[in-house]
């Protein structure tokens, strides 16, 4: 990876879809795409109301002409502009039911795709995806930015290095309160559709929050699940969709993972907790104290890890994504830009014909979607049977999940 000093050698257009106000996501995609200076915003259909999509251009400083009433129609004027002028990338930060059709239209026109999770709210529009961008050789990214905090890279090298010895459990927890706050019968200023199963699809809080905790799951251990078994519930009166719930996964070498969402917990905001115990070690990491990471060993006293140690303390990949001098608190707006870095320079590295660049953080792309729409529908199988545990299917090469 490029230090962040160092730009691709010229933006990358991006066009957003989704974002105009009051979203929250949208707004974050494209701070994050344009920190370090890899990207700029030249396109968007923002909205799915052409009054609102328009005016919310004015706050990303898109052009009106390129302020689309669609995104099929941003889609079909991007492609019609000439090469030097045409988004490279498109970001979806719509309603999850609206993901495959945009991702799937944008891969055959020849853009790049970053996509806010799930990726699709079916597995087999997945798997599509996934062939689809496998066959263009186009980057497609996955907004777990999670993964983007320094700390968690930092927990990720040490694990992969044996640090911890073998792994034995991992245990995750998510918990906000949002939607405790919800009244029947009010419309909420942000986010109604995540209550519509035909929209925000099946699952709910473990869709919603769950998918991040199961990527962390995969990306820190590198472990594949064997099965799992899962409780959905929801607490609030008349809510179709699950707004609490627990999974816990087995591994094939013994390692058990449990993961607990819930949005209704009174309080709570963002916290989301990690632990995992090793042979050797355990460590901690908590999103709301997030430049601390915590390492104990029995008979030996706590390691506490800061972002951005003197010397030779933390992993390379860890140090690489530090962006301020210590005791300047980095959150995740620095995160997201992170995920973002990545994805941009291996767009850079495929379109703009640079020499190959250094990768410090191994971004989340389709794969990582296919996992998380699989976790996704396993834990709903399993909750429609009382919590059976239902086998992990591999996804090989060629699309079609094993039997």
């Amino acid at each position: 990876m490029v230090s962040v000093a160092e730009p691709a050698r010229r933006k990358l257009r991006m066009a957003l879809i989704g974002g105009g106000a009051p979203a929250f996501i949208g707004p974050i995609h494209a701070t994050a795409a344009t920190l370090d200076g890899r990207a700029e915003v030249v396109a968007g259909a923002l909205s799915s109301s052409p009054v609102k999509a328009r005016a919310a251009a004015l706050a990303f400083g898109i052009p009106l002409d390129r302020a689309y009433a669609s995104w099929d129609g941003l889609l079909d004027g991007e492609v019609r502009l000439p090469s030097e002028r045409r988004a490279d990338f498109v970001a979806i930060t719509t309603p999850n039911h609206t993901h495959f059709a945009i991702a799937h239209a944008a891969l055959q026109a020849g853009f790049h795709v970053v996509c806010e999770k799930p990726m699709t709210t079916r597995l087999e529009d997945a798997i599509a995806l996934a062939e689809l961008a496998a066959k263009t050789g186009a980057v497609f990214a996955i907004a777990h930015a999670y993964a983007g905090y320094p700390m968690i890279q930092q927990a990720r090298a040490m694990i992969l290095a044996g640090e911890l010895g073998q792994v034995q459990a991992i245990r995750i927890q998510y918990i906000q309160g949002g939607l405790r706050a919800q009244q029947p019968g009010v419309q909420p200023v942000r986010g109604a559709w995540k209550s519509d199963p035909a929209l925000a699809g099946p699952a709910g809080t473990m869709a919603d929050i769950g998918t991040h905790a199961f990527h962390l799951v995969r990306h820190l251990t590198g472990l594949v699940p064997a099965e799992l078994s899962c409780t959905l519930r929801s607490f609030y009166p008349g809510r179709t969709l699950a707004d609490y719930g627990h999974a816990v996964i087995r591994f094939p070498d013994g390692a058990l993972g449990t993961i607990t969402v819930s949005q209704v917990t009174h309080g709570r905001l963002n916290d989301l907790s990690i632990e995992i115990d090793g042979t050797e070690g355990s460590l901690a990491w908590r999103q709301e104290d997030a430049e601390h990471l915590v390492l104990r060993r029995w008979g030996s006293p706590v390691r506490v890890f800061e972002r951005n140690a003197r010397g030779d303390v933390l992993h390379e990949p860890a140090r690489s994504l530090c962006r301020l001098p210590g005791g300047h608190p980095e959150g995740f707006l620095e995160a997201f830009a992170n995920f973002y870095r990545a994805a941009l320079d291996e767009m850079a590295v495929r379109d703009l014909r640079i020499p190959d660049i250094k990768r410090d953080l191994v971004f989340p792309d389709v794969s990582d979607g296919v996992d998380g729409v699989q976790f996704v529908q396993r834990c709903i199988e399993s909750h429609a049977d009382r919590g059976a545990w239902k086998r992990w299917a591999e996804v090989p090469p060629s699309g079609a999940p094993e039997t």
